[in-house]
């Protein structure tokens, strides 16, 4: 198992499991642990996009080393995901922005449709990860700043 891709995995897996904590404290009408609970969550989803930027440029990334007849619907199982993401991400953001800004109502509209966007996400993610690492053997990879750079 490669470091770099299990620890941001772990990550985002950590960031949607304390999401749902959020949402049961929430639940419970808990709001102070709720906050504590949702920042910590985005803390870990910042942790895991910290990680992944950085091993894409510094490391690469690792191309689909499973069967050829597949790979098709793997490219676009991860064209998915990366929409996902980028969709939980601006939600996320503008939740925690509604939340702190202290507009409660628009906050609990919100919330719910960016939690479940956050889940889908991290079990895509989840996916995503088996599927490189650990059902197949991953494929080449490459250094963002070698292939910029030609070298």
């Amino acid at each position: 198992m490669p470091l770099l891709p299990t620890l941001s995995t772990f990550f985002i897996v950590l960031s949607a499991v304390l999401v749902a904590i959020g949402w049961i404290l929430i639940a419970k009408n808990k709001r102070a642990a709720h906050k504590k609970v949702m920042v910590a969550g985005a803390i870990s989803a910042l942790t895991f996009f910290i990680i992944y930027v950085s091993r894409t440029i510094f490391v690469g990334n690792t191309s689909f080393g499973g069967p050829d007849e597949i790979k098709i619907y793997y490219t676009v199982f991860l064209i998915f995901h990366i929409i996902l993401a980028t969709v939980g991400a601006v939600f996320g953001i503008i939740t925690l922005t509604l939340a702190f800004k202290r507009k409660i109502p628009k906050h609990r509209k919100v919330g719910p449709v960016t939690s479940i966007i956050w889940f889908s996400t991290a079990i895509t993610g989840v996916a995503v990860y088996l599927l490189l690492y650990i059902i197949y053997d991953g494929g080449t990879t490459t250094s963002m700043i070698k292939a910029i750079l030609g070298t």
